[in-house]
């Protein structure tokens, strides 16, 4: 079972706390080998701030003369302090155990910790630290740690707040980016998520809704073509079934009528089945295209001259208007043929006798395009947006009863538009219809 945002948000946040909590505790690690590696070395050079004060008395004075009144570490126990001038010579020695060596040379031991007394640029003199005791260096250790330690708690009750306004900014709409993914996976797809927090959470939000809308979409549309396909195949299969049920049962002759209407089903099922065949290819970008330059004028008489005969039996006026001569664009001739013959013969199919079909074909410096116009009852406006879709049926006048399958529109839209021309609708403002394709011209 998925996780539920209250825990995907628990998650995130024990997630982030982790992360600070292994930072703060890798710094305060640091820290402490800093301070073992001091402990166990005699020789790790140590910030000595009363060297610039020996600095400060030497550059005072010009010598080392009398500065046994500020070389006072009465303060510093433990510590075992000689200072030598530049010349490595014992000026004060201040080891509790020690006889007078004052004036004599000093050789430094290599776990002496020197430190460099430096005037104008000038070596003047050497801090020598020859020993620290343990207690000494524990001492300088809870010097470090004990800062170190305040800076780590303040620093972590600042990540605390941090992490709780990262929470707020980043976690939560996250979490519910993440349980939204989950519910649509889970096939919930009119889940949605509200457009909170910085502008990249912000864009993920309204990509996934985009995404989820865009499923159920395709989703409802996968639904409804399969009723549709079935309500389609339904009616022919019905009437060859009843036929030839008949038939077999002696109620129809096996001649004559009934055989011939069972043939016309099957006409039409071997049609709606080459359609449904077409339109997948065409929506799947599978079908092959052989551009070559066309002319659309040329392509149109030829559709018309074909559709001559069934218009004459319906006296419907069939002619072509070329308002420019120049209509070659670069497409596939048989498949733009096929297009126009959709729109002429959609168009005869709902003209009445005595009716008008004609096409216009016209152009400019980008573009030619073509137009199918009829003087029939046309469409209502509303119903305009949806004329390309499979199977519409919001027009009862043009219903199967005319011989269409319903989807000569939607073939021929992804037909144009996989060409990379553009087709559309619109009434005409005497009556009737326009349908209208664009090519760009290469």
């Amino acid at each position: 079972m998925h996780s539920s945002t209250h825990k995907i948000r628990r998650r995130l946040f024990l997630l982030l706390l982790r992360a600070f909590a292994i930072v703060l505790t890798l710094s305060f690690l640091f820290f402490i080998l800093v301070t073992g590696y001091f402990l166990v070395s005699a020789s790790t050079p140590i910030p000595f701030p009363f060297a610039s004060k020996l600095e400060g008395y030497y550059l005072g004075h010009g010598s080392w003369e009398g500065v046994e009144v500020v070389f006072d570490l009465s303060g510093q126990d433990g510590l075992k302090q000689i200072l030598l001038d530049e010349e490595k010579r014992i000026v004060l020695d201040r080891r509790p155990d020690s006889v007078s060596t004052i004036g004599t040379s000093y050789d430094i031991h290599p776990k002496d910790v020197t430190i460099d007394l430096i005037v104008n640029d000038e070596q003047v003199g050497y801090l020598v630290i020859t020993a620290f005791s343990f207690s000494t260096r524990l001492g300088f250790a809870r010097a470090i740690l004990f800062p170190v330690g305040m800076v780590s708690f303040v620093l972590a009750l600042f990540l605390v707040v941090v992490a709780t306004l990262l929470v707020r900014r980043f976690v939560n709409p996250l979490a519910d980016v993440i349980f939204a993914a989950r519910a649509v996976a889970d096939g919930k797809l009119d889940t949605r998520i509200s457009s909170e927090g910085p502008q990249d959470l912000h864009s993920l939000a309204e990509s996934f809704n985009e995404m989820a809308t865009s499923l159920e979409r395709n989703d409802r549309e996968r639904r409804d073509m399969l009723a549709d396909i079935a309500h389609e195949l339904r009616t022919p299969l019905s009437v060859i079934r009843g036929r030839l049920e008949g038939i077999v049962d002696g109620i129809y002759p096996a001649s004559g009528l009934p055989v011939s209407t069972a043939l016309e089903q099957t006409y039409l099922l071997e049609r709606l089945v080459d359609d449904l065949r077409l339109l997948t290819l065409a929506e799947s970008r599978q079908l092959h295209f052989e551009s070559k330059p066309v002319d659309l004028g040329n392509l149109s008489q030829r559709v018309l001259d074909l559709f001559q005969a069934e218009a004459s039996e319906k006296y419907i006026s069939l002619s072509l208007e070329r308002l420019s001569e120049n209509s070659v664009v670069e497409a596939d001739a048989q498949r733009i043929e096929q297009v126009i013959a959709n729109l002429v013969g959609n168009a005869l199919r709902y003209v009445p006798e005595h009716g008008r079909v004609w096409i216009e074909i016209s152009s400019d410096e980008k573009s030619v395009k073509l137009a199918v116009n009829d003087n029939g009852v046309g469409i209502p406006a509303d119903d305009l947006p949806f004329i390309f879709d499979r199977f519409w049926r919001k027009d009862k006048s043009r219903s199967r009863i005319s011989g269409g399958t319903g989807l000569g529109l939607a073939i021929s839209k992804h037909l144009t538009e996989a060409q990379g021309g553009k087709i559309d609708a619109q009434n005409l403002s005497g009556g009737g219809l326009s349908m209208q394709i664009t090519f760009q011209k290469k």
